[in-house]
């Protein structure tokens, strides 16, 4: 079985480099260096520590996440979930959304907006079963949205960073979700608490009236989740992915490459693919996968990587908060699967090293504030 995930995790040891974050330079010199990631390891040397650059398929990489196509008008929207659900139902051979309380169809495909115009009944072309089972998977979507965060809160004891992923969530909502009611008093909610934590973040945040944070940490509102599927059957879907792509090449009479040096052929895309099939690749547990695609999974799987831990810097940077550096690592670790860590090499170690760094760095804050 060829396997790969051995090497030393680039950012496992990366407290030292962490205690300097406040003295770390702007994002935008950060951004223009040229080559690849910086180690944040102990070992480096301070310009080194804070200087994370990013290859060129990083900022390809996050040139595309930054453009966004126009948005049809809400009654297009409600027309092609209303088309969705009825293909839905077509293939997977019923005709109502739940039969003996269990839920028939898969409604992954369709976007946070499609689904609140099903939960909402827009233009009454949906029954109350197809508006249970939408409302059933946003609801899935915000608990999914806030699980790092919440761990993250749990594992340090700060309720900013779960708060404030509440907010970013709620905020990221359609134009005709923030005119309801509901969203407008669970938005007020929660920016009560990220008010409330912003004084003392290690403080929880109380007698607000339909916080769902409060509600969550204290296990008042059990969050529903989706069972993760088995990871040989991920890996059996990844090799048909990657077979498709090989077939469609060989129609243009060209090779499926897996190399952007390459000269001749056609590159794989593995975009599209989310982390947990890239792991698959990576670690190739069922022998389904060559050394070149490995390879290739896991310089993409550095890639995605190398931004989370930009991200989390950008965030200690703009909020002034060097402690935001290790909650953006630890809100990763807890996002990723069992197989996402193990291909990444992020061990218990290293989610021990940030819980050990944030405490540290808040211990220092309050004396410096005393």
């Amino acid at each position: 079985m060829t396997s790969i995930g051995t090497t030393p995790n680039p950012y496992a040891q990366y407290g030292s480099a962490y205690a300097r974050a406040a003295a770390t330079p702007s994002l935008a010199a950060t951004l223009s260096g040229d080559g690849t990631a910086g180690d944040l390891s102990a070992s480096a040397t301070p310009s080194a520590a804070t200087n994370l650059t990013l290859s060129d398929a990083a900022r390809a990489q996050l040139a595309k996440t930054s453009v966004k196509a126009p948005l049809p008008d809400f009654a297009t929207v409600t027309n092609d979930a209303r088309v969705t659900l009825d293909r839905l139902y077509t293939v997977a051979g019923v005709k109502k959304p739940i039969v003996d309380g269990k839920t028939t169809i898969d409604l992954s495909t369709l976007d946070r907006r499609a689904l609140f115009a099903i939960s909402t009944n827009n233009g009454g072309k949906f029954s109350p079963d197809e508006q249970a089972v939408a409302a059933t998977e946003l609801k899935q979507r915000f608990d999914e949205a806030m699980a790092p965060s919440l761990a993250t809160t749990r594992l340090t004891g700060d309720y900013s960073v779960s708060y404030k992923a509440a907010l970013d969530y709620l905020d990221g909502a359609s134009d005709e979700e923030k005119a309801t009611a509901t969203w407008a008093s669970e938005r007020a909610a929660v920016l009560k608490g990220v008010q409330a934590t912003q004084q003392d973040p290690n403080k929880a945040p109380t007698g607000i009236t339909g916080d769902p944070i409060a509600a969550a940490l204290a296990g008042t509102t059990p969050p529903t989740t989706s069972k993760p599927r088995d990871f040989s059957s991920v890996a059996s879907d990844v090799r048909a992915f990657l077979d498709r792509q090989k077939s469609e090449a060989a129609k243009s009479g060209k090779e499926l490459v897996y190399d952007s040096r390459r000269k001749t052929g056609q590159l794989a895309d593995l975009s599209s693919l989310d982390n947990r099939s890239l792991s698959a690749i990576t670690l190739n547990q069922d022998n389904k996968f060559s050394g070149e695609e490995i390879f290739a999974a896991k310089q993409e799987l550095n890639t995605r990587t190398r931004l989370a831990v930009l991200d989390a810097l950008k965030q200690s940077q703009s909020a002034g908060d060097p402690r935001q550096f290790s909650l953006g690592i630890l809100k990763q670790y807890s996002s990723m699967s069992a197989e996402e860590r193990q291909a990444a090499n992020w061990t218990q170690d290293f989610q021990d090293a940030a819980i050990k760094s944030y405490k540290s760095t808040s211990t220092l804050l309050s004396i410096l504030k005393s």
